[in-house]
């Protein structure tokens, strides 16, 4: 028996009362002073699909403190920002400084560079900036905080005065998330004859060099990336690669971030999973969600892409998501770099989300800060318009890495490492991007076939690509092109019939027997239409995935159990969940009356002219939630015919 945890909000948060009307407000002119209410769109649910994540790499963002820029080392810091090596002063209170720049642009999560306390000495003439190199993992950088505030993590958890503490409070006040950047594999490299150095709140207690209880591996760098036994236990890049098999390093790690979890952060994203064998992802999940039910977790396992099966297993059976450089990829390709096969080659990779267990809540994104920013391959910004629109509508969770919004870049060296980390300089929220974002930030929120419905194409070729969104009754229509101007002779859409605006554009459309007849795309234009149906309310609403049940044309997956809203047994009155792709079946299920309840469940296969195929297993229980949002993860039991 499982106790599903209560929510954080009431039921309230999915009431909308006419989100017809909510899109159009979204279509609407408004002037850059006139604020959208999107505070209802703002929930806090144990999921992120409807979250739209901010990237920053918090050194280059915004000097909110400087007072607190020499760090405990001034030779780090060049006040100059000339040597792209050294630190340039950004910290957390320049974040807090423009946070309603932010929620103002859509962005409900902040992804923020590991905030831990780093060694403070250049290795190859490299300041840790990036937050990668850490020394103490119960200690704030003190770089990031008040020149005069302590950086103990216990010193302060009565307290809570530290200005990390502030950014939570400011980032809750506006229904915003923090995501913490975390890095378990390793701490950090030779810095004049020191080397893995790890300290817990101040006292030391490991050593590279002198390693009596083997804290770290011990088996020099990796030289064959094709050896998964040297990925995992060998050194990347000289830094101090963490021995998993000890278990006090497990229960450090553990109870290091379980104490960043007890101070606000609602989410978890992890560095270099590739590097650790999946037992310690598993058990190392198991541990924190049971801390932190609601926590969301996503991994970088770099260039994982689905045709990698070892990826594909991490992101089935690790206990998390990860970061889709498979898209990435794609989109790069596609879009940045002018590949010839197009939008073929993002289609080709949504043709393998069957693989996935979760394929939308994969992260998506277009660049990152280990890589050429996108504009860095390709500098017309019309370009980069349609990549953003793809992100914001299709399957996954979107991810913006700083300063896109201001078409912050730097072409030094190709804009590989450290120039695709430019100081943030500009703020301007007329942008066009900035508008991209936020417009489909809110249509994120208000329409569930975004965030939670399948992927359908619609109309396929290298230069133009569109697609569909459904879920239940809601639907979101998308059509780009990044060639010439071109006209579609029709395209269905499956929207109502009747006259639609498009989101972006405000132009009207015309749908006709479902169908949009000579569409009209202008060079690198980007057309969005939504059209949300009635979403699903209740007292407790429990988001049913269920993975691995093959079916047929006019077969679909039922859920059947002992209470009322499950149909008390009755096949005839189970409830049916949404196709999402081949591997993937989900729902939303409302609950009243079992709410606060324990019930049994199981899943069946419903099938014309036969009778159904249930699962091959005794009922699933569950002790349903008084209130909110909860979620289960189901893989199919094979059946038996009887």
């Amino acid at each position: 028996m499982v106790t599903t945890p209560s929510s954080q909000v009431s039921p309230s948060q999915y009431e909308v009362s006419d989100p017809g009307a909510e899109v159009e407000l979204l279509v609407q002119e408004q002037k850059q002073d006139t604020e959208i209410d999107l505070e209802f769109l703002y929930t806090r649910d144990i999921e992120f699909r409807q979250e739209t994540i901010y990237f920053i790499v918090v050194d280059r963002f915004f000097d909110g403190d400087p007072d607190n820029s020499e760090g405990p080392n001034q030779e780090l810091f060049d006040p100059e920002r000339q040597d792209w090596g050294k630190y340039w002063g950004g910290d957390l209170q320049g974040i807090i400084d423009k946070l309603d720049y932010l929620k103002n642009m859509g962005v409900t999560a902040l992804w923020l560079t590991p905030l831990f306390e780093q060694v403070e000495d250049l290795f190859v003439e490299q300041a840790a900036i990036h937050g990668y190199w850490t020394k103490d993992f119960k200690r704030i950088n003190p770089r990031f905080i008040g020149k005069d505030e302590d950086p103990s993590l216990n010193k302060t958890q009565e307290s809570r005065n530290t200005t990390f503490d502030r950014l939570v409070s400011e980032l809750h006040r506006r229904n915003m998330k923090l995501v913490l950047d975390i890095v378990c594999n390793h701490s950090n490299p030779d810095f004049s004859g020191k080397k893995g150095e790890l300290y817990d709140d101040g006292v030391k207690i490991a050593d590279f060099n002198d390693d009596p209880d083997y804290w770290y591996h011990h088996y020099g760098e990796v030289t064959n990336w094709e050896d998964d036994w040297q990925v995992q236990n060998c050194e990347l890049s000289g830094l101090a690669t963490f021995n998993e098999n000890n278990i006090q390093y497990r229960n450090y790690i553990k109870s290091a971030i379980k104490q960043w979890l007890d101070r606000g952060v609602d989410a978890l994203r992890v560095d270099t999973v590739k590097h650790m064998p999946i037992w310690f992802w598993q058990e190392f999940n198991s541990d924190i969600q049971a801390h932190r039910p609601d926590i969301f977790i996503f991994g970088e396992w770099i260039y994982s892409h689905p045709t990698d099966d070892r990826s594909v297993e991490f992101a089935n059976h690790s206990g998390m998501t990860m970061l889709d450089f498979g898209l990435c990829v794609a989109i790069r390709a596609a879009l940045a770099q002018g590949a010839t096969d197009g939008f073929q080659l993002i289609q080709a990779i949504f043709d393998l989300d069957h693989r996935y267990f979760g394929a939308t809540e994969l992260v998506t994104f277009i660049d990152n800060h280990d890589m050429p920013r996108f504009q860095s391959l390709n500098p017309d910004p019309e370009m980069l318009k349609v990549a953003i629109a793809l992100v914001m509508t299709c399957r996954g969770i979107p991810c913006i890495y700083y300063g896109t919004e201001q078409y912050l870049h730097d072409d030094t060296n190709g804009g590989n490492d450290p120039y695709n980390r430019p100081m943030m300089t500009s703020w301007d929220m007329d942008t066009e991007i900035y508008r991209y974002i936020r417009l489909l930030s809110g249509l994120r929120r208000l329409n569930p076939a975004v965030s939670m419905g399948g992927h359908w194409q619609k109309y396929l070729s290298p230069d133009v690509y569109c697609y569909v969104r459904r879920y239940r009754d809601s639907f979101c229509f998308v059509a780009m092109n990044r060639g010439e101007a071109t006209t579609i002779a029709e395209v269905d859409t499956e929207l109502p019939n009747g006259e639609h605006t498009c989101v972006l554009t405000r132009c009207k459309l015309e749908v006709k027997d479902g169908k949009i007849y000579n569409l009209e795309l202008p060079r690198r234009g980007v057309i969005v239409i939504s059209h949300v149906g009635e979403r699903v309310k209740a007292q407790t609403i429990v988001r049913v995935q269920l993975n691995g049940v093959q079916t047929q044309p006019g077969e679909r997956i039922v859920v059947t159990g002992d209470c009322p809203e499950l149909g008390n047994w009755d096949i005839e009155k189970a409830y049916p969940l949404e196709y999402i792709n081949t591997n993937t079946w989900f729902g939303e299920i409302p609950f009243n009356e079992s709410a606060g309840k324990l019930i049994a469940y199981k899943y069946a296969m419903w099938r014309e002219g036969q009778a159904p195929l249930r699962e091959n297993q005794i009922a699933r229980r569950w002790v349903i939630a008084s209130e909110g949002t909860v979620k289960w993860r189901d893989v199919w039991a094979t059946g038996r015919e009887s």
